[in-house]
């Protein structure tokens, strides 16, 4: 038996390596080797993974039955659930050998010569290769001497309704020298169109790259907390093996599967997985099944894990996901995995992925950034007008090529004419290649991508590149207090203690001075009710500061305890974690922890202790007793509970401490000793109702107030006066009281003296905003808002309510663009909801991470503050970028479209525009898109959501350099031959070399345009355009690239490029002409752009999302890269058959006939005052009658349904209570006694509630 179960393993295994290894074959050598290790242990893979499958109820049983229980698992996977494993490396390679890796293989990224096909599939490079090979087979073709001589009119007459190939081949001029080299153009423009796809190949690649290492380091950091040989240790979770005791606490993202061997209120969102919203409550009785992906919201507790890698939850998953995939991409087939990265990161965003693709729609494609969005809607007004122009040349010349050939000439159609045809048509090609802007998605991905690199030294970890731009223009943080704009370094440096109160830290008092049982009681209740995954590490060189590890606030009161004299340590192995009888954690709407454990004296129990410690005011509220002066309780009066928060707990607050209570209270058994007036009796355990919070949340015995110091960071207020001066209001919200939050705000200057501005409490708050059925009024918001600068006791939904609020307010003229900081589990709504989110790298938590855009890697709010220099600075490039890139566009399309329409040639031939695209997309892109910020970023305001993308001051420069470099063009089209004193290039021979007049042309052009690049680095109108650019090598390099570049194709590109060498007299001009577009700028800029119409702005207005995504490379994803280019056709479409149907309907009501016309609008036919009222009174009666019939109906379905209800929930309790008892080891008639004690009491049994 056990052989064929050793053999059934290996089999299983088998089929999961060879899943994991994309389908390889595994040697029979490594076969026999992992069934031999199969050996040691008493479950096999298969075991294990037939046991995740159940859930509920029946994994509890299942678990009895087939292991007895989760220790008889634990014994069976060589584990012990309070030492853990060993440790060992050998033990931990065997594991992995038999169970698997915790890490799922990455898909395989896209090769070079993928990117090279899709940069191919660019519609206007496959016109334009279409037409090139077209022409190129033409050329050889050389027609009979009497076609020439019937064509040799034709040819002078229309020489150039050649456009941007005057000097394409045709075959109606006589055989000569030129016609040898004719097929020389056609190639050259396709191997202009191999060098373009291969430079963006090459920037794809790169940028893949980036995009890929990003990924890894954000999702491969993770780190959990396991229990190895005795000791709690943090191992990154590719190390987690099956067997591990892991720690769950509040906050974590379960990197694998596994099954709970103790927890203290322990709620699990399992969403990711089922679609539930609701938290799934875990123990040992209820639920104990633990899945990956899944996200721990409230409690803690251990866990044994028992899969791993693939053979998890998230693992199986994911082998689905890749092997769909792998039938649709070949690139993918020898993947078993979309994800790539490790199934501890990436395990939230599988789950999701997987439950949402069968119903994704628009939404997920929908571009966040408004940047984005504006960017979307200028990119089709610009291929709108560059395909009208292009429409508009190409009728123009067909239309004067047929009319002169065929009416004026009468002239047969021949194959010449294709030729002409094909002609006019690469034409038009070239004028729309030249106006489309391919490449303002490579600038943006550039800028972004340059900007991620830079920001991950600047200690902020972008997860969405999206939210770097749209950080530039935030105007409003809603910042953490604790961690972010405080060193989270926690210290008692205030106490009160037996009515003294110790105002200094040296001054703090030691344990055994303190009167009764004030020192142990102290001591024990600060030591147990703390997470113990909160502790202090001394330090073991000298000069290093105490480490705190876990929760900062736990950590401060755990060295108060060693101050004190106390050993938490020594105080915690007294109370071993799984021997604690209930813990309530702590969370927002508790604002404290309770731990309750077992009270013995004279070494034996009798009965239970439960501690207590949490916000000063609240907890001291709910004690009846406060231990006085002389060690012992006394009643707790309200006037001195007034007092002591007066006196005490507000002065604390006002010096800037966050103060926390520390209280107890006992519960002592009948018949063991004599009741104190503090303690509690209880007759049997069932008497106390540990599942009745609000009954458990009273009657304490107040122990200490301590005042815990967290010091502002010293760099903080600088950074808020720098965000002020940018126009960037920062808020403080924060879970402190009222007072400490108004102290720090005042330290941090986000309130001065002098300013009316609000600090509001969370209940205020509500109350203001909230309208009189309870529900949040916009209206009141607003009045609120943009005078509120702290908020304090906040929950988060009160953040939430605050982010949405200000999101949606339209009170200021420029709508807010807002930024938030958090780093619990319960800020993942807000950071949501903001434009951009930023969570805590060191004090965060995984679903604060999950939901966040950015990860601040030092939790410092001066962080942010370099984020929003990077945000603007990114903004700023891709303006300067668009500033430069019109420029040209409408030059060069001008120039060609006017050369057409007039003299039918022009002097920028299809090779000269590739080569103008490619410096005006790719090396323009890098060139501007690599700017390094500077401070002078944060003089000026944020441009929020109705800003214009292009300024009056880029419109300005656009058109004013765009007018002197048309008008210099001109001047040397027409008049360059008599100015130079060089052979005409107008009606050339359609064969004859290169003239030095269309080359002059070209050259001045790209000299003029290679100088604006310089100009265009300022879209502020500065002066100085030279300021900053000796340090940005990567400009200086490639605009001397470019111009070196520019000297050989014109002295050395002869027929391959168009082109005829100049002299150095020509050069000299051309020089001149580029170095006055410098001169002509900074007459550009003494234009007052102030006083230029408001109408001159692109992209002003409250833009919404686009469908449309010009940069959809943002993000690494396949699916959602392919789905938007194959949605952006589809959702214009069918906005366009809208605006139709539109149309059609105004249209057919303007032409209704008169009496229709007459009718329209009315909705009855006309009666008397009596007849309706007749009516109303008729309709009143029959809406009665349905309504009491809807009634009575509703009522009967209740009863029937109640009743049923009623029984099935009887039902369920008997089954429960039984799955209970074998759980617990309870026997049958014994539970039934205690049921039949407790029959006539009317108390409900909440854990029965639960369970249902």
């Amino acid at each position: 038996m056990q052989k064929s179960q050793n053999v059934t393993a290996a089999t299983e295994l088998n089929g999961v390596a060879a899943a994991a290894n994309g389908g390889h074959h595994t040697s029979p050598d490594t076969n026999a080797g992992k069934t031999k290790d199969a050996k040691e242990f008493g479950c096999s893979l298969g075991d294990l993974r037939g046991l995740m499958e159940a859930r509920g109820a029946e994994a509890i049983v299942r678990l009895s039955t087939e292991h007895e229980g989760v220790e008889g698992l634990c014994k069976k996977l060589k584990t012990d659930s309070l030492v853990g494993l060993s440790g060992e490396q050998a033990d931990l390679d065997k594991r992995r050998h038999v169970y698997g890796a915790n890490t799922i293989p990455p898909a395989k990224s896209k090769g070079f010569v993928r990117l090279v096909v899709d940069a191919c599939k660019d519609p206007t490079l496959i016109i334009l290769v279409l037409s090139g090979f077209i022409n190129l087979a033409l050329s050889f073709y050389e027609p009979t001497s009497a076609a020439e001589d019937a064509t040799q009119h034709l040819v002078n007459a229309t020489t150039a309704a050649i456009l941007a190939n005057g000097t394409f081949f045709t075959t109606t001029e006589a055989p000569s020298e030129g016609h040898g080299t004719a097929w020389i153009e056609g190639v050259a423009i396709l191997l202009c169109v191999i060098v373009v796809v291969l430079v963006t190949a090459v920037n794809d690649y790169s940028k893949e790259r980036q995009f890929r290492s990003l990924q890894e380091k954000i999702e491969t950091g993770q780190k959990f907390s396991v229990i190895r040989n005795g000791e709690a240790i943090d191992v990154p979770v590719s190390d987690l093996v099956v067997g591990d005791i892991a720690r769950v606490k509040y906050g974590d993202l379960l990197p694998a599967d596994g099954f709970v061997i103790q927890s203290n209120d322990l709620k699990i969102d399992e969403s990711s997985l089922t679609g539930e919203s609701d938290h799934i409550k875990k123990s040992v009785e209820s639920d104990p099944v633990l899945l990956s992906g899944t996200y721990a919201m409230e409690g803690s507790g251990k866990m044994v894990i028992t899969a791993v890698g693939v053979n998890s939850q998230t693992g199986i998953i994911m082998t689905l996901l890749g092997a769909g995939k792998a039938g649709i991409d070949d690139d993918d087939s020898t993947s078993t995995s979309s994800s790539s990265s490790s199934s501890s990161s990436s395990s939230g965003s599988s789950s999701n992925a997987t439950s949402d693709s069968s119903k994704s729609g628009d939404d997920d494609l929908t571009a966040k950034s408004v940047l984005q969005a504006k960017l979307s809607k200028l990119a089709l007004q610009i291929i709108y007008c560059g395909t009208t122009i292009a429409v508009i040349a190409l009728i123009v010349l067909i239309t004067r090529f047929c009319i002169e050939h065929y009416v004026v000439e009468k002239n047969e159609f021949s194959l010449v004419d294709i030729q002409m045809f094909v002609k006019f048509f690469i034409i038009a090609v070239t004028i729309l290649v030249i106006s489309i802007p391919e490449g303002l998605p490579l600038a943006i991905a550039l800028a972004l991508t340059y900007s991620v690199k830079k920001m991950m030294h600047d200690n902020n970890l972008v997860r969405h590149l999206d939210a770097c731009e749209t950080m530039g223009n935030a105007t409003s943080i809603c910042s953490d207090k604790t961690g972010t704009l405080t060193t989270n370094r926690m210290t008692v440096v205030q106490s009160y203690i037996n009515g003294n109160h110790y105002t200094s830290q040296e001054t703090q008092p030691h344990g055994a001075n303190l009167p009764g049982i004030t020192g142990p009681v102290l001591m024990e209740a600060i030591s147990v009710n703390s997470a113990y995954n909160s502790m202090i590490v001394e330090p073991t060189k000298v000069g290093e500061q105490v480490q705190q590890l876990g929760n900062k606030t736990e950590c401060g009161l755990l060295g108060f305890v060693n101050r004190l004299g106390g050993d938490y340590a020594a105080i915690r192995k007294k109370f071993p974690e799984h021997d604690l009888t209930k813990v309530y954690t702590f969370n927002s709407s508790r604002k404290c922890m309770m731990t309750v454990v077992p009270y013995a004296e004279n070494g034996q129990n009798i009965g239970y202790r439960v501690y207590c410690k949490g916000a000063s005011e609240i907890v001291l509220g709910r004690c009846t007793y406060l231990i006085g002066s002389d060690g012992k309780p006394h009643p707790l009066t309200s006037d001195r509970l007034k007092e002591i928060t007066s006196t005490i707990i507000h002065e604390m607050a006002n010096n800037g401490l966050r103060t926390i209570c520390v209280a107890y209270k006992t519960f002592i058994k009948k018949g063991t000793r004599e009741l104190e007036k503090t303690e509690i009796e209880f007759a049997e355990e069932s008497d106390i109702e540990w599942d009745d919070e609000e009954a458990m949340y009273q009657n304490f015995t107040g122990i200490a107030i301590c005042g815990i110091q967290d010091p502002v960071r010293p760099e903080v207020p600088v950074a808020i006066s720098k965000c002020k001066k940018a126009g960037i209001t920062v808020r403080m919200v924060t879970g402190d009281n009222i007072m400490t939050a108004r102290a720090i705000a005042m330290s941090c200057k986000i309130l001065e003296p002098g300013e009316d501005f609000l600090a509001l409490e969370g209940k205020e708050f509500n109350e203001r905003i909230r309208d009189e059925n309870g529900k949040v009024s916009q209206a009141k918001l607003d009045e609120i808002w943009p005078r509120l600068r702290v908020l304090a006791r906040a929950q988060p939904a009160d953040k939430y309510t605050l982010v949405k609020g200000i999101i949606d307010s339209k009170a200021t003229t420029q709508r807010e663009i807002v930024a938030v900081t958090g780093d619990g589990t319960n800020d993942g709504p807000a950071l949501k909801k903001a434009d951009v989110g930023f969570a805590m790298g060191i004090a965060g938590t995984d679903v604060a991470k999950e939901a966040s855009d950015i990860i601040l890697t030092d939790d410092n709010f001066t962080s942010i503050v370099k984020a929003v220099m990077w945000g603007r600075n990114v903004y700023d490039s891709i303006s300067k970028f668009l500033q430069f890139q019109l420029t040209v566009n409408v030059v060069a399309v001008i120039t060609a479209f006017i050369g057409a329409v007039t003299v039918s040639d022009s002097p920028l031939k299809a090779v000269h525009m590739l080569w103008i695209n490619l410096i005006m997309d790719t090396l323009a892109s890098l060139a501007l898109a690599t700017e390094q910020p500077t401070d002078e970023l944060l003089e000026r305001k944020p441009y929020g959501r109705k800003k214009s993308l292009i300024s009056r001051t880029m419109v300005k420069n656009i058109l004013c350099h765009a007018i002197y470099q048309l008008i210099i063009i001109f001047v040397i089209f027409f008049y360059g031959d008599t100015i130079f004193g060089i052979p005409t290039g107008l009606y050339a021979p359609l064969f004859a070399p290169p003239s030095q007049h269309f080359t002059l042309v070209f050259n001045a052009f790209v000299m003029m345009t290679v100088f604006n690049e310089i100009n265009a680095r300022k879209v502020h109108g500065e002066r100085n355009v030279f300021k900053g650019l000796v340090a940005n090598r990567v400009f200086c390099v490639i605009w001397i690239t470019t111009f070196i570049a520019q000297i050989i194709i014109i002295q050395f590109g002869g027929a391959w490029f168009s082109t005829h060498p100049l002299t150095l007299q020509q050069w000299i001009v051309c020089l001149l002409l580029g170095f006055s577009t410098l001169i002509w700028g900074q007459i550009v800029a003494t234009i007052p752009s102030k006083k230029l119409p408001k109408t001159w702005k692109v992209g002003k207005g409250d833009v919404q999302p686009a469908k449309l995504h010009i940069n959809g490379d943002y993000n690494v994803r396949a699916r959602s890269r392919a789905l938007t280019l194959r949605r952006s056709g589809k959702s214009l479409w069918m906005r366009g058959m809208f605006i139709i149907g539109n149309h059609l309907r105004v249209l057919r009501a303007f032409g209704m006939e008169k009496s229709e016309k007459a009718a329209f609008g009315r909705t009855a036919p006309a009666m008397t005052a009596e007849a309706a009222e007749r009516w109303r009174a008729s309709y009143r009666k029959y809406r009665h009658q349905k309504h009491q019939e809807k009634k009575a109906a509703a009522e009967t379905a209740e009863s029937v349904k109640s009743a049923d209800w009623a029984k099935e929930q009887k039902e369920k309790r008997k089954t429960f209570k039984q799955i209970k008892q074998v759980a617990r080891g309870k026997s049958v008639d014994k539970e039934s006694k205690h049921h039949k004690k407790r029959k006539d009491q009317t108390n409900v049994d909440m854990e029965d509630i639960e369970l249902n």
